[in-house]
Protein backbone atom coordinates (compact mmCIF):
# COMPACT_ATOMS: atom_id res chain seq x y z
CA UNK A 1 0.00 0.00 0.00
CA UNK A 2 1.79 3.09 -1.24
CA UNK A 3 0.50 6.42 -0.07
CA UNK A 4 2.43 8.65 -2.48
CA UNK A 5 2.12 6.55 -5.63
CA UNK A 6 0.45 9.27 -7.71
CA UNK A 7 0.08 9.00 -11.47
CA UNK A 8 0.14 12.64 -12.63
CA UNK A 9 -0.78 11.69 -16.20
CA UNK A 10 -4.02 10.11 -14.96
CA UNK A 11 -4.66 12.98 -12.55
CA UNK A 12 -4.31 15.68 -15.23
CA UNK A 13 -5.46 13.99 -18.45
CA UNK A 14 -8.60 15.19 -20.18
CA UNK A 15 -11.08 12.50 -21.27
CA UNK A 16 -14.01 14.78 -22.12
CA UNK A 17 -13.47 17.23 -25.01
CA UNK A 18 -12.72 20.77 -23.77
CA UNK A 19 -15.47 22.25 -25.97
CA UNK A 20 -18.01 19.92 -24.31
CA UNK A 21 -16.89 21.00 -20.84
CA UNK A 22 -17.19 24.68 -21.81
CA UNK A 23 -20.60 24.08 -23.39
CA UNK A 24 -21.85 22.20 -20.30
CA UNK A 25 -20.71 25.01 -18.01
CA UNK A 26 -22.25 27.64 -20.27
CA UNK A 27 -25.62 25.90 -20.59
CA UNK A 28 -25.74 25.19 -16.86
CA UNK A 29 -24.79 28.74 -15.84
CA UNK A 30 -27.12 30.56 -18.23
CA UNK A 31 -29.97 28.06 -17.76
CA UNK A 32 -29.97 28.29 -13.97
CA UNK A 33 -29.57 32.09 -14.13
CA UNK A 34 -32.64 32.29 -16.36
CA UNK A 35 -34.67 30.04 -14.07
CA UNK A 36 -33.63 31.96 -10.93
CA UNK A 37 -34.48 35.28 -12.60
CA UNK A 38 -38.16 34.30 -12.57
CA UNK A 39 -38.22 33.10 -8.97
CA UNK A 40 -39.47 35.40 -6.22
CA UNK A 41 -36.70 37.72 -5.06
CA UNK A 42 -36.95 36.77 -1.42
CA UNK A 43 -35.61 33.27 -2.20
CA UNK A 44 -32.19 34.79 -2.95
CA UNK A 45 -31.63 35.87 0.65
CA UNK A 46 -28.87 38.33 1.34
CA UNK A 47 -26.88 37.76 -1.85
CA UNK A 48 -27.84 38.81 -5.32
CA UNK A 49 -29.15 35.85 -7.31
CA UNK A 50 -26.25 35.98 -9.74
CA UNK A 51 -23.77 35.71 -6.84
CA UNK A 52 -25.65 32.81 -5.27
CA UNK A 53 -25.72 30.99 -8.60
CA UNK A 54 -22.01 31.53 -9.11
CA UNK A 55 -21.08 30.15 -5.69
CA UNK A 56 -23.33 27.10 -6.05
CA UNK A 57 -21.96 26.24 -9.48
CA UNK A 58 -18.35 26.74 -8.46
CA UNK A 59 -18.92 24.42 -5.51
CA UNK A 60 -20.54 21.86 -7.79
CA UNK A 61 -17.72 22.07 -10.35
CA UNK A 62 -15.11 21.80 -7.62
CA UNK A 63 -16.88 18.75 -6.21
CA UNK A 64 -16.78 17.07 -9.60
CA UNK A 65 -13.11 17.90 -10.02
CA UNK A 66 -12.44 16.00 -6.81
CA UNK A 67 -14.09 12.84 -8.08
CA UNK A 68 -16.89 13.33 -10.62
CA UNK A 69 -14.64 14.13 -13.55
CA UNK A 70 -11.81 11.81 -14.33
CA UNK A 71 -9.20 14.53 -13.90
CA UNK A 72 -8.52 17.72 -11.98
CA UNK A 73 -7.90 19.47 -15.31
CA UNK A 74 -11.51 18.90 -16.41
CA UNK A 75 -12.73 20.41 -13.14
CA UNK A 76 -10.51 23.46 -13.66
CA UNK A 77 -11.84 23.89 -17.21
CA UNK A 78 -15.41 23.88 -15.84
CA UNK A 79 -14.51 26.33 -13.07
CA UNK A 80 -12.74 28.61 -15.57
CA UNK A 81 -15.84 28.56 -17.79
CA UNK A 82 -18.06 29.57 -14.87
CA UNK A 83 -15.68 32.32 -13.78
CA UNK A 84 -15.58 33.65 -17.36
CA UNK A 85 -19.38 33.77 -17.57
CA UNK A 86 -19.72 35.39 -14.16
CA UNK A 87 -17.14 38.05 -15.02
CA UNK A 88 -18.66 38.64 -18.47
CA UNK A 89 -22.23 39.03 -17.20
CA UNK A 90 -21.18 41.27 -14.29
CA UNK A 91 -19.17 43.44 -16.66
CA UNK A 92 -21.92 43.60 -19.26
CA UNK A 93 -24.57 44.39 -16.64
CA UNK A 94 -22.43 47.27 -15.40
CA UNK A 95 -21.95 48.76 -18.87
CA UNK A 96 -25.25 47.83 -20.57
CA UNK A 97 -28.52 48.62 -18.75
CA UNK A 98 -30.44 46.03 -20.81
CA UNK A 99 -28.20 43.22 -19.52
CA UNK A 100 -28.62 44.51 -15.95
CA UNK A 101 -32.40 44.25 -16.39
CA UNK A 102 -32.01 40.67 -17.62
CA UNK A 103 -29.90 39.45 -14.70
CA UNK A 104 -31.20 41.60 -11.82
CA UNK A 105 -34.80 42.03 -10.81
CA UNK A 106 -35.92 45.64 -10.31
CA UNK A 107 -37.40 46.71 -6.95
CA UNK A 108 -41.07 45.83 -6.52
CA UNK A 109 -43.25 48.21 -4.54
CA UNK A 110 -45.32 46.49 -1.83
CA UNK A 111 -46.52 49.52 0.18
CA UNK A 112 -47.70 52.91 -1.10
CA UNK A 113 -48.82 55.65 1.29
CA UNK A 114 -49.42 53.22 4.14
CA UNK A 115 -51.46 50.79 2.02
CA UNK A 116 -50.43 47.24 1.16
CA UNK A 117 -50.13 46.41 -2.53
CA UNK A 118 -51.40 42.87 -2.18
CA UNK A 119 -51.00 41.88 -5.85
CA UNK A 120 -47.27 42.67 -5.68
CA UNK A 121 -46.99 40.94 -2.31
CA UNK A 122 -48.53 37.80 -3.85
CA UNK A 123 -45.96 37.90 -6.67
CA UNK A 124 -43.19 37.71 -4.06
CA UNK A 125 -45.03 35.32 -1.71
CA UNK A 126 -44.75 38.00 0.97
CA UNK A 127 -47.40 37.71 3.67
CA UNK A 128 -48.66 40.66 5.68
CA UNK A 129 -47.19 39.05 8.82
CA UNK A 130 -43.73 38.84 7.22
CA UNK A 131 -43.92 42.45 6.10
CA UNK A 132 -44.93 43.55 9.59
CA UNK A 133 -42.00 41.58 11.03
CA UNK A 134 -39.64 43.53 8.77
CA UNK A 135 -41.28 46.79 9.87
CA UNK A 136 -40.74 45.93 13.53
CA UNK A 137 -37.08 45.11 12.85
CA UNK A 138 -36.72 48.63 11.45
CA UNK A 139 -38.37 50.09 14.54
CA UNK A 140 -41.55 51.06 12.69
CA UNK A 141 -44.75 50.45 14.66
CA UNK A 142 -47.48 51.14 12.12
CA UNK A 143 -47.76 50.57 8.36
CA UNK A 144 -49.40 53.99 8.11
CA UNK A 145 -45.97 55.55 8.83
CA UNK A 146 -44.65 54.13 5.54
CA UNK A 147 -44.66 56.19 2.35
CA UNK A 148 -43.12 53.39 0.22
CA UNK A 149 -41.78 49.87 0.77
CA UNK A 150 -39.98 47.81 -1.85
CA UNK A 151 -38.79 44.24 -2.18
CA UNK A 152 -35.34 44.85 -3.64
CA UNK A 153 -33.71 42.70 -6.30
CA UNK A 154 -31.62 40.90 -3.65
CA UNK A 155 -34.69 40.02 -1.55
CA UNK A 156 -34.34 42.69 1.15
CA UNK A 157 -37.27 44.95 1.97
CA UNK A 158 -36.55 48.66 2.12
CA UNK A 159 -38.81 51.26 3.71
CA UNK A 160 -39.23 54.98 3.20
CA UNK A 161 -41.19 56.57 6.02
CA UNK A 162 -43.53 59.48 5.50
CA UNK A 163 -41.44 61.54 7.94
CA UNK A 164 -38.23 60.92 5.98
CA UNK A 165 -39.95 61.87 2.72
CA UNK A 166 -40.83 65.32 4.11
CA UNK A 167 -37.55 66.16 5.83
Amino acid sequence: MEILNINLNELLKIEVPVAELVLRGTVLYLGILLLLRFMPRRTGGEMATIDLLFIVLIAEAATHSLGGYSSVTEGFIMILTLIAWNFTLNSLSYHIPFVEKLVSAPPLQVVRDGRLLRRNMRREFLTEEELMEHLRREGIEDIKEIKFAYVEGDGHISFISKNAAHS
